[in-house]
């Protein structure tokens, strides 16, 4: 028998461009990167990226890559396709425009792992670089990054913190965070701060303003004074928040500090006597005189704010005399000052008023005390201790005057909070 044997067919050109077309297409869906094509990569006059991946699920960055101009306030979000998220990153490249260390941005997964939603502001002229894992249905795994930059900042504002640098302050001191210009948007700004205590202290942030210096500022007060030994944190996620007409917070802040001796002094200006506590036991009486009818002592609750060993006290600096004439004009160097209000309150050495210490209110509006005993409570006195005045005929000090956060209740307190 003959077997005949049929040639194979050559394949013809065209039958090679068939599989050809179909490897170009299949790479061009997997190596999209997780944007569309179309796109083309960086826009013309952005700075940035387009988002690269391997080949593997389909992720989605937003802002776009290449993106200039965002606001800080836009959130950042992150999306897979058919699959799940890994870790997301967005870190900041180099410094802002203006040469603040920027923050890095922090967000979280939903439940199924299909988005990823930035929880904070982002730090204003600044680069950011977004990277991105995911897997898809059948475990292949790609890396995505993307970079978009912020806007910079017309118009910033600063925040100045109290208190700083693991200070060990008195029991009557509120965290405290003073700002440049007031802030109209105060919610976004207390929605962005966090306290963290040890023990567990109760307490609320509240909005005041120095009736003197127009300063306004944001406080966090107890419900009563803090207990000694407390460990405070401060977490404030500030830098990209607009206060308001587009003036922005630059810097994070971030602090810890103790709370130290529970020191209170009692100021009886009608029997013109201090009497000073540690841990609820008196350890030192004065005799004192205190503001005169004319000038009286304000009521109330002060906190010490600052302290110096020398200062130079003038009646024109409180409004009381600029003429050297005047009967009330004074110019002083006076020693161990104890500064309780921003109007112009302190315990101090006032020796020119010895002969009227424990009889007569003669100043105009500090409590003086002798030389030696202004020395002892100098010495003593730290930032943070309170001095509570009553017998005057003067008004109670104002909330903002300096600490006088505790002269309203709890309640009160809780009402001067944005989000109350």
């Amino acid at each position: 028998m003959y077997r005949i044997r049929i040639p194979r067919r050559r394949p013809t050109s065209r039958a090679l461009t068939v599989p050809a077309v179909l490897l170009a297409l299949v790479l061009g869906a997997t190596a999209c990167g997780g944007h569309d094509s179309a796109a083309g990569g960086d826009k013309p006059g952005t700075t940035g990226a387009a988002p690269t991946t391997a080949a593997g699920p389909h992720v989605t960055v937003t802002p776009a890559a290449g993106k200039d101009g965002v606001a800080p306030g836009t959130p950042v979000a992150v999306t897979v396709a058919e699959g799940t998220l890994g870790a997301v990153t967005v870190t900041p490249k180099g410094k802002s425009s203006d040469g603040v260390d920027p923050v890095a941005v922090t967000g979280a997964l939903d439940r199924a792992a299909h988005t990823w939603t930035s929880n904070r502001t982002m730090t204003p002229g600044t680069a950011y670089t977004v990277t991105a894992t995911a897997t898809d249905s059948t475990g292949k795994r790609s890396t995505t990054t993307s970079t978009f930059r912020t806007a910079a900042a017309a118009k910033v504002n600063g925040v100045t913190p109290t208190p700083l640098n693991n200070a060990v302050v008195g029991v009557g001191l509120p965290v405290s965070l003073a700002f440049d210009v007031p802030v109209t948007d105060r919610a976004a700004v207390e929605k962005a701060l966090t306290l963290t205590t040890t023990p567990a202290v109760q307490g609320s942030w509240g909005w005041l303003t120095d009736p003197l210096t127009g300063i306004q500022r944001v406080d966090w007060r107890p419900e009563t004074y803090w207990p000694t030994g407390t460990k405070v944190t401060l977490t404030a996620r500030l830098s990209g928040i607009d206060t308001g007409g587009g003036r922005f917070l630059r810097r994070d802040v971030h602090d810890s500090f103790s709370i130290g001796t529970a020191r209170i002094s009692y100021a009886d200006l009608a029997a013109h006597t201090l009497r000073v506590t540690e841990n609820g036991r008196t350890v030192k009486k004065f005799k004192i005189s205190a503001g005169s009818d004319q000038f009286p002592t304000w009521n109330g609750k002060m906190v010490v704010m600052t302290k110096q060993s020398k200062i130079r006290m003038t009646s024109s600096s409180v409004g009381i005399a600029t003429d050297k004439d005047a009967a009330d004009f004074y110019d002083e160097d006076v020693n161990n000052a104890v500064r309780i209000t921003s109007s112009g309150t302190f315990v101090h050495a006032a020796p020119w008023n010895d002969r009227y210490m424990g009889k007569q209110n003669k100043s105009h509006g500090c409590i003086g005390m002798s030389a030696a005993d202004a020395t002892w409570f100098f010495d003593r006195a730290t930032r943070g201790d309170l001095v509570i005045a009553a017998g005057s005929r003067r008004a109670v000090v104002d909330k903002g005057n300096g600490y006088g956060d505790w002269n309203v209740s709890a309640d009160q307190w809780h009402a001067l909070s944005a989000l109350a």
